[in-house]
């Protein structure tokens, strides 16, 4: 381990976190293709574009079935820590300055979102697959909920990625999800509850 860095994220994790986000990014621009009129003129052949759109979907889900159940018990810890909030939690939701485990609560409302929104995506993705071969499972509903999750992973995007690449405070995260380690000072200062596995941290003493 390189010093003055401790391991933030697994093996794991980062692939589950990279399988998610490449998938994603092709699904939205075959997606638009098909959602933006100029877009779908524009590449003219929409049935093939159609059949990407499905299938990669598909692969997409598979592919992140498989790193999760290859990623194990390393997988099934972070979903525990994603899934547990206490009162600091609510208290940083609030805005107040308050110590955070190794996820504060806004990125597990975003984790608890991006697991919700990739089910949705995947029902209604295959009822409107079927609605295209029978009309019984054609259903109005389908359409506005599959673009509306849409809308709002777009939002969610657009947030994240400013947090990875250009808020200062936060960017250094990314590299947690690139090489898997964070600077000590950076995890002190924002994650001052997380304590990092087999490796001890000399915390200031407090005032």
């Amino acid at each position: 381990m390189k010093a003055g860095y401790v391991p933030r994220f697994s093996r794991a994790e980062r692939l589950l976190h990279w399988v998610n986000a490449l998938g994603f990014f092709f699904l939205l621009a075959t997606g638009l293709i098909l959602y933006l009129p100029r877009l779908s003129v524009l590449v003219s052949r929409r049935q093939l574009i159609q059949s990407l759109h499905f299938w990669s979907g598909v692969g997409w889900l598979g592919a992140l079935a498989v790193v999760i159940v290859l990623g194990g018990r390393r997988v099934l810890a972070t979903a525990r820590e994603l899934d547990s909030f206490d009162r600091d939690d609510l208290r940083w939701l609030r805005g107040r300055k308050v110590p955070q485990g190794r996820f504060n609560a806004g990125q597990k409302i975003n984790a608890v979102l991006t697991a919700a929104f990739t089910i949705l995506f995947g029902v209604s993705g295959l009822l409107l697959w079927f609605g295209e071969q029978d009309t019984r499972y054609r259903f109005a509903s389908t359409v506005i909920l599959h673009d509306g999750v849409m809308y709002v992973s777009l939002a969610l995007l657009v947030g994240h990625l400013y947090l990875a690449l250009i808020h200062p405070a936060t960017r250094h995260a990314l590299r947690g999800m690139t090489l898997g380690d964070v600077r000590v000072e950076w995890a002190t200062r924002h994650h001052a509850k997380w304590e990092p596995e087999g490796v001890h941290i000399d915390r200031p003493e407090p005032q």
